[in-house]
């Protein structure tokens, strides 16, 4: 049975836990095109869910596209960058990092995961499948 995804997802892995990181709200910013740096900028938002995923994003206030139609419309590579709310998740002042951003690149028509490997003093991500 397929499910409906967007080309950019994520999955939030609790590392101290050893469970998925529920509840992380997280931003996907990006479209600027490589070597246009000014070619314009969208934003999604979303939270992970019960086993950690992000599958769909939501368009921000003020966005006019959905992810799949802003990723269609953009020749050539692009740049993006997810910022995960980490310093809700484990509490103010229980983090070294407040925020863990991670900027990646995108060819169009590719699918992209992005795994986070998360606890309170460090953070690891890879490309994922």
């Amino acid at each position: 049975m397929a499910t409906e995804s967007d080309l950019i997802t994520c999955h939030v892995l609790d590392t101290t836990a050893g469970r998925p990181a529920t509840n992380i709200t997280v931003r996907l910013q990006g479209a600027e095109t490589k070597g246009q740096p000014n070619s314009g900028a969208h934003t999604y938002t979303s939270v992970t869910d019960a086993d950690g995923r992000i599958k769909l994003w939501e368009p921000a206030p003020g966005e006019t596209s959905s992810l799949a139609e802003t990723l269609k419309a953009i020749e050539g590579r692009s740049q993006w960058r997810l910022t995960f709310d980490t310093e809700s998740y484990f509490g103010e002042g229980n983090t070294f990092f407040p925020e863990a951003v991670v900027v990646f690149r995108v060819d169009p028509g590719q699918h992209y995961h992005v795994p986070l490997l998360l606890s309170p003093f460090t953070y690891t991500t890879y490309r994922g499948s």
